[in-house]
């Protein structure tokens, strides 16, 4: 207002001083029109000027105002959002730190991201999880019968007459097979008989034990094992309780089939490597509850049963039940892998030359079980990832004989000693999950080398207490039940180890493998490799119980084989390490090009 007035009286002044001027100067009269038609316009011009300043300047405040304002409405609304997500309030600072913290702590615990992957994560770690479930149960029940049976020696004999011929029949039926049907099917095929197995064996051939198996005494004065100790008397035991050796063969077989081929070999068909690294030591922690709810289920309600006919009854329920979700999940896992790819193909993210215009695949060479052997020799790769599966196979065999003679003696009642192997199938599910908990990131961060080297080196710092109990006597109870502890944590970090670091870096390695080498080469691995390593190693102990009477007494000679054998396991890891890095960027140049 006051800048209006000034500009009025200025106008005045202009309008008075030239109009003065004209009447004191002669002929001044006749210029006065002209001069005040220029004073006029000059005059409106500058109040239009001053309109037009003052109109901007109230224009530019009012858009100051609404500015302001509207930053007033957003500061109050973001204040109220924090206060409502924090009810102690806090700045706007504090609460993006808290939440950045969140998601880092999120990332550390559960790296997988979107709707899809959790979907994909979840359905296919399920059947991790019931896959163990039915493992776990079936390797208790194998266990408590063979061992309280037939002692603990027998599953030397075992491995090496029962369980090595039994998967090298199965693996070349299934190699004949994979070549002939679609990976649907043979999963199915696969899967489904052994529990029909498990279920045929709790309904008819255990409770017709009595009339199915011959008498200790005959088949000891057949083998002319009735006075003489060691090898032939742990023969003659199991060739008297063959049913329950037929379980532990078919459960040994189980063991390898279920996780190395049923679930690896699809796992590994729609899990990338970039998801790989992250789904992997994840889906080993998800899995490593089902041995601490299948180990409690065997403490607290299978192991509570009259007698151990009507305990594997109710173990035989929860395998069968375990079975049925193996079968659903992967329906499941399958029908949404296909899904995701056939709408990635759709959308153009999975498109090439070459799927757009498909040829027709060739058909894979068939392979007998020589060529195999061939296939897998000649790649040097390959021969690096067979000798990891058999350090581990060969090592912990060494050690677990031992432990079980150890823990037999402690608990010679089929009962006590299945209660005890379901506390202690409980602990490994629970430590590996609080391994993976803290070293889930060991390989993404330290590498695929130090995952990879990190279970042969701690089998080997566990096993020096246990070696030295055994050197040292386990005739009292008090040593007797100090091995028997050493055993079991030494056992106990082994398998975690395994489960959390050996299991996800060995399947890791065949990735960049073409389909063929995934196919044959894992199968031949993860089946006959990993027999070959438990059965070398029961041959090797099977030659000591009939040179020193039973395996303890041998525990020297195995303790230097068992040593050499972690080192040799070490120096493959480490060599492999680096042909498995040269492969992933090899697959990843491909990929952009």
């Amino acid at each position: 207002m006051r800048k209006y007035r000034f500009a009025n009286l200025i106008l005045l002044l202009q309008l008075l001083v030239p109009l003065g001027v004209a009447l004191a100067v002669p002929g001044g009269a006749s210029r006065q029109t002209g001069q005040q038609g220029n004073i006029f316009q000059s005059s409106s011009l500058f109040r239009k000027s001053s309109i037009s300043k003052q109109t901007t300047t109230v224009s530019s405040k009012m858009a100051l105002q609404r500015r302001q304002k509207n930053t007033l409405e957003k500061s109050s609304t973001a204040t109220a959002a924090t206060v409502a997500m924090d009810p102690r309030g806090g700045s706007d600072d504090g609460s993006q730190e808290n939440m950045s913290r969140l998601t880092k702590v999120r990332r550390a615990i559960f790296p997988i991201y979107g709707k899809d992957e959790v979907t994909k994560f979840l359905l296919i770690g399920s059947i991790k999880f019931f896959i163990i479930l039915a493992l776990t149960l079936t390797r208790d029940t194998k266990d408590t019968l063979v061992v309280t049976q037939c002692g603990a020696e027998a599953i030397a004999f075992l491995k090496i007459y029962g369980v090595l011929p039994a998967a090298t029949a199965f693996i070349a039926l299934y190699s004949k097979v994979a070549s002939s049907i679609e990976k649907k099917t043979l999963f199915y095929a696969t899967c489904i008989p052994f529990f029909i197995f498990f279920l045929i064996f709790d309904l008819m051939i255990y409770p017709n034990a009595a009339v199915l198996h011959p008498s200790l005494s005959s088949v000891q004065g057949f083998l002319g094992a009735a006075s003489v100790g060691g090898g032939l008397s742990v023969l003659a035991n199991i060739i008297a309780n063959w049913t329950s050796a037929l379980f532990y063969v078919v459960a040994e077989i189980y063991s390898s089939v279920s996780v190395g081929l049923l679930f690896w070999q699809f796992a590994n068909d729609v899990v990338s490597v970039n998801q790989a690294k992250r789904f992997y030591p994840l889906f080993a922690q998800m899995s490593g509850l089902a041995p601490v709810l299948a180990g409690q289920y065997v403490v607290r309600y299978a192991s509570r049963a009259a007698n151990f006919g009507s305990s594997l009854h109710r173990l035989t329920g929860a395998i069968t039940f375990a079975g049925v979700m193996i079968c659903t999940f992967y329906h499941l896992s399958k029908n949404f892998c296909d899904r995701q790819e056939a709408l990635a193909k759709a959308a153009g993210k999975a498109e090439t030359a070459e799927e757009a215009t498909p040829s027709p695949k060739k058909k894979k060479a068939k392979m007998s079980m020589m060529e195999s052997a061939k296939f897998l020799a000649s790649s040097q790769y390959l021969r690096l990832v067979a000798a990891l599966v058999l350090g581990y196979g060969l090592s912990i065999n060494f050690t677990e004989i031992m432990w079980k003679s150890l823990v037999k003696r402690q608990y010679p009642d089929p009962l006590d000693y299945q209660r005890f192997m379901g506390n202690f199938s409980s602990a490994v599910g629970l430590s590996t999950c609080i391994v993976i908990f803290f070293g889930v990131h060991v390989i993404r961060l330290l590498g695929w080398r130090v995952g990879a080297m990190a279970t042969p080196g701690i089998m080997a710092l566990l096993s020096m207490p246990f070696f030295g109990c055994i050197l040292g006597g386990v005739d009292s109870p008090a040593l007797l039940k100090t091995a028997v502890i050493f055993g079991t944590i030494q056992s106990l970090l082994s398998k975690t180890s395994k489960y959390a670091l050996f299991d996800p870096t060995t399947q890791m390695a065949y990735i960049p493998l073409d389909d063929e080498s995934k196919v044959k080469g894992k199968a031949a691995i993860d089946v006959l490799g990993s027999r070959i390593g438990k059965s070398g190693g029961s041959l090797i102990q099977q030659g000591l119980v009939f040179m020193f009477g039973n395996i303890l007494n041998a525990a020297p000679v195995v303790a230097g084989i068992f040593y050499s054998v972690l080192f040799g396991w070490m120096a493959a890891a480490s060599k492999l390490s680096g042909l498995f890095q040269a492969r992933t960027e090899m697959a990843k140049a491909e990929k952009e090009e």
